[in-house]
């Protein structure tokens, strides 16, 4: 038989926005339940709204952990993404999100905390703890990490660099990085819009990447930022080949 362990919840000590804003929270019943109602509400809108079409939806893992990563336009970008996953993952899914635009004011903070299951991170870059505390609940919690390593939405759609935070978390590691491309979003939900328009979007999933290889140090960090931006890129440039007749995306690509 087992000795009883007592292991109390890591947010028991934060109250109200602070709690919303901890990377180490925790889901309730009451969090969970809510974001069953979200789900069961949104995916059908989404499909209605959106009509999305999504290619390489085999090589999303079977299994946790893992990452998403994506190329960044609209605040639809997480929002589709977590939504190719089984709804049974619903307390395990994370999109990463900037806390000053989601959680400064509590009535927004506790939408993003309770519904989308956000985790808040730095824009400007996050702190060594925080990204320690990423990986440990990457790792021991078995979670799905929603990541926009370019740190910001693009405002002309043209994808920028990405930072190599993404680094920090899975150099030296086995976890799968699964690169994403989205194509429609931008028009759909440009940054200085409110609402979204009823715009196709199109989400192409790449195979997973693991970084063992990498090393756990500035060198290495930037080294998987590389390989994942050449990843997406690589499925954008399949999307332009693809939509191009006789093989002049290719060209054009290349």
């Amino acid at each position: 038989m087992n000795d009883w362990v007592l292991d109390p919840a890591h947010d028991r000590d934060l109250l109200g926005i602070e709690r919303h804003r901890s990377l180490v929270r925790e889901n309730g019943l009451a969090s969970s339940a809510l974001r069953l109602l979200m789900w069961s509400l949104l995916r059908p809108a989404l499909s209605l709204w959106h009509r999305p079409l999504i290619t390489g939806r085999e090589h999303l893992p079977k299994s946790r952990p893992f990452i998403l990563v994506s190329n960044h336009t609209s605040h639809l970008d997480g929002i589709l993404l977590a939504s190719l996953l089984p709804t049974s993952w619903r307390d395990h899914v994370f999109p990463v999100a900037a806390s000053d635009m989601f959680f400064e004011k509590r009535p927004m903070a506790a939408f993003a905390a309770r519904f989308l299951n956000a985790l808040a991170i730095r824009r400007g870059g996050a702190h060594n703890h925080d990204l320690d505390e990423m990986r440990r609940r990457l790792n021991r919690e078995k979670e799905v990490f929603i990541i926009f390593p370019e740190g910001t939405r693009s405002r002309t759609g043209e994808m920028l660099p990405f930072r190599s935070g993404i680094g920090r978390l899975v150099a030296k590691t086995n976890v799968p990085v699964v690169p994403c491309y989205l194509e429609g979003c931008f028009h759909a939900w440009p940054p200085e819009r409110h609402f979204s328009k009823p715009l196709s979007i199109r989400i192409s999933i790449g195979p997973p990447i693991t970084f063992e290889d990498c090393p756990d140090d500035r060198a290495g960090w930037d080294t998987v930022a590389k390989r994942l931006k050449a990843g997406v890129m690589e499925l954008a440039g399949q999307r332009q080949a693809s939509t191009c007749p006789d093989g002049m995306g290719v060209a054009q690509f290349a």
